[in-house]
């Protein structure tokens, strides 16, 4: 247990350095760009500065005075105010996620940021230590993991006849009698190597994301400090038409931009993704990333909701796909880049992986396709969005490339492309339901693969418009727990299958133990 004591002193410096990081444009625009201003408004805004700064920094030192902290067998204790103290009491089992990160001002002195998210909203919810040492930051996570997994055994949930939860609402998590109850009483702890990144899967995922494109916004930039340079356009226009003029230098400018162009977007994502490792034990899904900064993330295997496997036209065409597990409570600052596994793992790998993380589920390769009925249903259903747009193109009537009539040519073409999305969504969708699972794919250009174990899910809707009645089919709806409460939706399933679901989700008291 750690005793009453105030935070490390180098938080001082690391506030220094987030205040300065933070008035960098400021400083920029009143002390370079405005130089040598004679304007009021800029002399009060540099006063203005100094006396904002001067507070800053008074803060920061008396914040480190004031403000201490201790752990004890049960709970974190927070003290912190100047003038008003104030006291919150973190207990370990409401903790729900530990994440660190070391960015490259920790590796400098050798010492992490630490941070315990709790179920609960606001401010009070987290408590994040900005400097910690490695060994402290250790032994407290140490601590709090053995709380985590105790409560994860010992919660339990009250089912309502419908099995129904508002989002937001605190409830325990379900204690699973297959899964739970027969765990040993000694389980090793020793960690899974899953995946370790290499260079191979770096230049994949770099041409992946498309981050090679981050060179054209440098482009902009440095075109409007060369017309900033050279007050008159005329003197730059023709400068940029002389370069342009000769085909064999506009052929080589094209390459030597487009080789900076991918190799800064390798080092980007090597710097983001690289010595990305995915581990896991009996009880948690440890995930580390980053080069320079490096983040360390934490999941407990019992707060896995659901899984989502998304694929993009380019990851699709390259093979590749992005795991994301959904859990029940906030995962930090930048939820989507915590719970994501890795976003370009390979299809085949991925569902191994999700199989080797979490046992307790399973992918099923194999699922239904939708009846041939449901592709004419969607192609018939009104589009409210291209009705309104073609109201709005005959109204106005655009010139387009010197054509006056280009209007209707605009409103063939999006009805065409919203068409070809409903027949590719069509093709995409799939569904199943395996004993005590659900998987459900859709999408048009993105595909998401949505698996839940039915337990996980809290709350189902069968709804049927007008003409899902007409056609003998029906959606369906899926709410899991997370914050915020995440919902899946299906179209277009045959009727039969719908009124199977609803026995399926029935069947649920079978997987929950209810007290």
């Amino acid at each position: 247990m750690i005793d009453m004591k105030r935070h490390h002193p180098l938080t001082m410096l690391w506030s220094l350095w987030k205040l300065v990081k933070n008035s960098f444009a400021i400083v920029l625009f009143l002390f370079v760009f405005r130089q040598g201003s004679e304007s009021q408004w800029v002399f009060y805004g540099r006063i203005t500065f100094y006396i904002g700064i001067s507070i800053s920094i008074i803060s920061i030192i008396l914040k480190w005075f004031t403000s201490r902290y201790t752990a004890d067998d049960t709970a974190f204790h927070i003290y912190s105010g100047v003038f008003n103290r104030t006291r919150r009491t973190i207990p370990y089992t409401k903790v729900q996620n530990v994440n660190r990160h070391t960015t490259l001002f920790h590796r400098l002195f050798r010492v992490t940021s630490i941070r315990f998210e709790t179920g609960i909203k606001g401010e009070d919810a987290t408590f994040q230590l900005h400097v910690v040492s490695l060994s402290e930051g250790e032994q407290l996570e140490k601590i709090v993991a053995g709380h985590m997994v105790e409560e994860a055994e010992e919660e339990h949930v009250t089912l309502d006849v419908d099995g129904s939860i508002e989002e937001g609402e605190e409830q325990s998590e379900p204690v699973v009698t297959d899964e739970v109850m027969s765990l040993p009483a000694k389980e090793k702890q020793e960690r899974v190597v899953h995946y370790h990144s290499t260079r191979r899967d770096i230049l994949k995922a770099s041409f992946t994301s498309l981050s090679f494109l981050v060179l054209i916004p440098v482009l902009g930039t440095l075109y409007s400090w060369v017309k900033d340079f050279f007050p008159d356009e005329e003197v730059t226009e023709s400068l940029l038409l002389t370069w342009l003029d000769s085909w064999w230098i506009a052929g080589l400018m094209i390459v030597v931009l487009l080789i900076i162009s991918i190799a800064l977007g390798i080092v980007r994502t090597f710097v983001k993704y690289g010595n990305f490792q995915i581990t896991s034990d009996a009880k948690r899904i440890y995930i580390t990333k980053g080069m320079m900064e490096q983040t360390s993330f934490s999941i407990l295997k019992e707060r896995v909701q659901a899984v989502k496997i998304t694929q993009s036209p380019m990851k699709r065409l390259l093979g590749l796909a992005e795991v994301e597990l959904t859990t029940a409570g906030s995962l930090g600052e930048s939820d989507h880049e915590v719970n994501s596994l890795y976003p370009f793992l390979p299809v085949k790998q991925a569902y191994t992986m999700i199989e080797e993380i979490l046992p307790s589920y399973r992918v099923t390769q194999e699922m239904e396709k939708l009846p041939s009925i449901s592709l004419w249903l969607r192609l018939l259903k009104p589009s409210w969005g291209w009705i309104i747009i073609t109201g709005l193109l005959w109204y106005f009537k655009p010139f387009v490339f010197g054509q006056k009539h280009a209007w209707w040519m605009i409103s063939a073409i999006l009805l065409v492309w919203i068409a070809t999305c409903r027949v590719v969504d069509f093709f995409h969708t799939r569904y199943t339901l395996n004993q005590n699972f659900i998987q459900l794919r859709s999408g048009a250009l993105t595909s998401t693969l949505f698996i839940s174990k039915r337990e996980k899910v809290i709350e189902v809707q069968i709804t049927r418009n007008v003409l899902q009645r007409w056609f003998g089919v029906a959606s369906i709806h899926t709410v899991n727990r997370a914050k915020p409460v995440l919902h899946h939706r299906a179209h277009d399933i045959p009727l039969d299958t719908a009124e199977s679901f609803q026995l399926w989700y029935m069947g649920r008291t079978q997987d929950v133990q209810t007290r």
